[in-house]
């Protein structure tokens, strides 16, 4: 067995623990390279059908070629989809055009997803995040437990041994399953690469230049690459120093910001 068919395995074993655990659940998707490995697993995992919805936080600042994306993946991978967007804090002019990054991040992902969790009662939100992606998500559990006011404690994270997992939670809480936590940044893109999974040709070199990780248009900006091709891109990996979320301005917006956005709920 590969490296790559034990993390695909052991994805695959996550997503079945989550299904037999809780009756309600969804599964967000950003259209990025991460929740495509996360679409093309969840239907390994169940015979070639997502048996439970796919969320996608809609902030009204998606890139236009990612939302043509959404319509071709909701087509052709058959998607339950439900997008969702803040409308209310829209309409009180919350927008990069008039406050900073973390309020919108904040209110048009963290509040729009606490609203949609209210709304449909979800149990658990399958997620694509990695350890390696950023150090406040090294802090996760495959199996992580938000309280009713959606707040993660990352200093009480329950101890996972044996693959005792926690799989309920009271009234009002939810548990953020993550069957990529183990992977790498390079892992996915050399299982895209295997698996020929569709991504968006963002992440392909323009005019010298590439997205590595794909948010809102406005404080989302391409790295100096030359990568135009899933091979090129995985050996480039293998040597840069430019961290993969460089390009998200709402990271780098105050110190510890995304550990802050994501002990409030934010992914």
């Amino acid at each position: 067995m590969t490296h790559l068919d034990q993390l695909e395995a052991q994805s695959i074993f996550i997503f079945r623990e989550a299904y037999h655990a809780f009756s309600k659940m969804a599964m967000p998707w950003s259209m990025g390279k991460d929740s495509n490995v996360l679409v093309w697993l969840a239907k390994k995992a169940f015979c070639g059908r997502i048996p439970f919805p796919v969320l996608h936080i809609d902030t009204t600042y998606e890139f236009p070629e990612m939302l043509e994306f959404r319509a071709w993946a909701q087509k052709s991978y058959e998607l339950d989809l439900i997008v969702k967007i803040n409308e209310e804090a829209r309409a009180r002019g919350i927008g990069y055009e008039t406050c900073d990054p973390i309020t919108v991040t904040h209110e048009l992902k963290t509040v729009a997803l606490q609203q949609v969790l209210t709304q449909y009662k979800w149990e658990a939100l399958v997620t694509g995040i990695r350890r390696d992606e950023d150090s406040t998500r090294a802090k996760e559990r495959y199996f992580s437990p938000r309280n009713a006011d959606f707040e993660w404690d990352y200093k009480d994270q329950p101890p996972e041994f044996w693959n005792q997992f926690t799989t309920s939670c009271k009234p009002g809480e939810h548990v953020r399953v993550q069957p990529l936590l183990d992977w790498t940044e390079l892992d996915v893109w050399e299982y895209i690469e295997r698996e020929k999974i569709t991504i968006p040709d963002m992440y392909f070199s323009r005019e010298g230049k590439r997205f590595r990780s794909i948010g809102c248009w406005p404080i989302t900006h391409p790295v100096e690459s030359p990568a135009s091709t899933i091979r090129e891109i995985i050996e480039e990996l293998k040597t840069t120093k430019v961290s993969e979320r460089a390009g998200r301005a709402q990271d780098h917006h105050e110190r510890n910001a995304m550990q802050k956005l994501r002990a409030k709920g934010f992914m």
